[in-house]
């Protein structure tokens, strides 16, 4: 089930987020940032601070949910767009799965996720970054529909080439 992250949920969504960064972007980032920057108390006091935090500034890091079928397996973040050639746009800024439960579909239904609630909002396209060397991620985004729209940039302060993605949800 999918259902909007809560307090209760930080030290779960925690784990996945910092274990998912270095399974992910181990080769990408490096590993000083991977091992003594990404750290679970790092990640609980963040996502704490954003669900506390009813009248957050930017709307894209109030908008988590979590995906929980008994355990917490992934979490997603979304909100409108933060580019801004693409302000008529939602973002879709992060998609974790355990990598204990990938290859379950979780991720694509959290994708779907976000197209719903994209649609039911008014946007009529989602953008998402990720790394160019994220192949991985990049396979995946291409097999739901999404496009590298020709936009790169260089991610600070990873020194990393993320590029684009779009789509526009069905």
């Amino acid at each position: 089930m999918i259902r909007p992250m809560q307090v209760s949920d930080v030290p779960r969504v925690a784990e996945i987020h910092v274990f998912g960064w270095r399974m992910a972007y181990r080769g990408i980032v490096s590993d000083q940032h991977l091992f003594n920057n990404r750290l679970v108390s790092k990640s609980i006091e963040k996502f704490t601070q954003i669900i506390n935090n009813s009248d957050t500034q930017n709307e894209m890091w109030g908008n988590n949910y979590v995906y929980d079928d008994g355990i917490v397996k992934a979490f997603l973040t979304i909100g409108p767009c933060r580019d801004e050639d693409k302000q008529d746009s939602y973002e879709l800024g992060g998609l974790y799965v355990d990598p204990c439960f990938k290859g379950q579909g979780i991720g694509r239904m959290l994708a779907h996720h976000c197209e719903k609630i994209a649609k039911q909002k008014g946007f009529t396209e989602i953008c998402i970054w990720t790394f160019e060397k994220n192949t991985q991620a990049r396979a995946f985004y291409e097999n739901l529909g999404y496009v590298h729209d020709g936009v790169t940039q260089i991610v600070q302060p990873f020194d990393a080439v993320g590029v684009r993605y779009v789509k526009i949800p069905k």
